[in-house]
C-alpha cells in the first residue's frame, strides 16, 4: 500500500541519487521545509554522519526572529549554516533541495548560504 507521501518521497530519492553520483566526495547540504519552520544539515554520505546543522527551532534563532517560515528566516538559516560550515572547514557542498522546488524559501536559503561562503 502506498503512503500519502509516496510521490514526494520518490521525488526526493530521485534527486538524492543523482546528487550522490555527481558529489565527488563533497558533503550534501540537505534542506527540510515545513509549514512553520525550516532546517538544514550538512551530511557526509560516505561516513553517514551530520557535520553541521541549523534550524529555525533553535533558541538563539527564536530570540531574534518571530517567524521561522518566511524568506527572511530562511536567509538567516542559510547564513548560519555557512558560518558553521566554515568553522568545520567545509567550503564546497552539493545542494540537496529534496522534493521541494528551488523557489521561495529554499532559494532564499541557498542564496544566503552562497553569500556566506559556501560553494555549490
Amino acid at each position: 500500500m502506498k503512503t500519502t507521501n509516496f510521490k514526494f518521497d520518490r521525488r526526493a530519492q530521485r534527486n538524492r541519487s543523482r546528487l550522490k553520483k555527481s558529489a565527488n566526495g563533497r558533503p550534501r547540504l540537505s534542506v527540510f521545509r515545513s509549514s512553520k519552520n525550516i532546517s538544514v544539515q550538512i551530511i557526509d554520505d560516505e561516513g553517514g554522519r551530520t557535520l553541521a546543522a541549523a534550524s529555525s527551532l533553535e533558541e538563539a534563532f527564536r530570540k531574534k526572529h518571530k517567524k521561522g517560515a518566511d524568506k527572511e528566516a530562511a536567509a538567516a538559516i542559510g547564513k548560519l549554516i555557512a558560518e558553521r560550515a566554515k568553522a568545520q572547514k567545509i567550503t564546497s557542498v552539493v545542494f540537496d533541495r529534496g522534493a521541494y522546488l528551488f523557489h521561495g524559501r529554499v532559494k532564499a536559503l541557498a542564496d544566503a548560504a552562497r553569500e556566506g561562503g559556501l560553494e555549490f
